[in-house]
């Protein structure tokens, strides 16, 4: 491992050492009401308590609750995401630092294509699919009477 990937690895660990001081936010009253899921929500009423702040009440989302600058948009396994569109942009891609997230928008023809080429890069993929085969579109006409 060179010294950059093990830097990367130990700000993910400081950020999930960071994440478990930080209050779960959970919706005004969720806790009360069965129908409420505990998803956050904004809450905006005028005369809200949460949105007021008042003593006693659950905290709400802010500036100060967020982790360290350095370490947002890394995986879990301290590598840097990059998303992929076709396998020309597999040639920026460095194996040791980082692992691709091929886009939604690409097909099944391109993502196969896409797959092959991060194989035999050795870059790791983080949304591969399992196909079958791909069936080439027929070409023969059939005959009528």
């Amino acid at each position: 491992m060179t010294e950059k990937q093990l830097n990367l690895k130990d700000l993910v660990k400081k950020r999930k050492k960071e994440k478990a001081k930080k209050p779960k936010f959970h919706r005004q009253e969720s806790w009360r009401y069965e129908r409420l899921k505990e998803n956050w929500r904004k809450p905006r009423g005028i005369d809200n308590k949460m949105r007021r702040k008042v003593k006693g009440w659950p905290d709400s989302p802010g500036a100060g609750y967020g982790g360290p600058k350095n370490s947002k948009g890394l995986h879990p396994s301290g590598h840097i995401e990059v998303r992929v569109f076709n396998v020309d942009d597999l040639d920026k891609v460095r194996p040791d630092l980082e692992v691709i997230k091929i886009a939604h928008t690409v097909g099944d023809r391109k993502r196969i294509e896409i797959l092959n080429k991060a194989k035999e890069m050795g870059i790791r993929v983080l949304n591969p699919r399992e196909f079958k085969e791909l069936k080439e579109p027929a070409t023969e006409k059939t005959e009528s009477k």
